[in-house]
């Protein structure tokens, strides 16, 4: 038993280990300026662009900067965000993605001079929520931690305290892809910087308990 915990712990941190690097990922909409720097992302995102489906607003866009990795499984993501924002609803943030139908984004939307940790939810039509900061930090982190039927979404202002912030379905045992999305609907663009993302693949909960149950 002991050796089959090794063998499973040890093919997570190889997948995690080979996760990291953001050169190996890829892009869907990509800007016409950006760079990787000690394994920073640094954009100029792309103006009028962003992710929404149908409701409330009655039109689907589909064409806001996203650089991915593709990942099955269980997984924890994070990433520092800072942002020179600038117009209404300029945000950056983590994207999951199962497809332009299916997607959550979760991070920063600057709405009337406000700093609101943000999350667009879309399966076939999107919601929003939003929780409204006192006061505007310089950056923030985002974390989120898909576990079977659903993704947890977390904030931190110091990678140390993170707060829950929503719990949103998401298709169970599926492909996804993840990694950096940012958009600027109204406005004109704004520089997004995306530091030390990584994603962190976590032992499958029904997997652990199947070994507990036949140790």
């Amino acid at each position: 038993m002991k050796k089959i915990l090794f063998a499973i712990g040890l093919m997570f941190s190889l997948n995690d280990l080979k996760a990291q690097s953001l050169d190996k990922m890829q892009w869907f909409n990509e800007p016409a300026q950006w760079q990787i720097k000690n394994n920073s992302l640094v954009m100029q995102v792309t103006g009028g662009s962003d992710y929404w489906r149908i409701s409330h607003y009655g039109f689907t866009v589909d064409d806001a900067p996203f650089y991915y990795g593709n990942y099955g499984g269980e997984f924890e993501a994070k990433v520092k965000l800072t942002g020179a924002y600038k117009a209404r609803f300029d945000q950056m943030g983590l994207m999951i993605r199962t497809d332009h139908k299916n997607y959550i984004k979760t991070g920063v939307e600057f709405v009337d001079g406000k700093f609101n940790v943000s999350t667009v939810v879309t399966h076939g039509k999107s919601d929003w929520s939003v929780l409204t900061l006192d006061k505007v930090p310089p950056f923030i982190w985002i974390k989120v931690v898909r576990r079977l039927d659903a993704i947890e979404i977390f904030y931190s202002l110091d990678d140390k305290e993170y707060i829950m912030t929503r719990n949103a379905p998401l298709e169970d045992n599926a492909p996804v892809m993840v990694g950096l999305m940012a958009a600027s609907p109204d406005g004109n663009g704004f520089e997004a910087k995306f530091e030390n993302f990584k994603v962190t693949h976590l032992p499958d909960q029904r997997r652990l308990e199947w070994l507990k149950a036949h140790q």
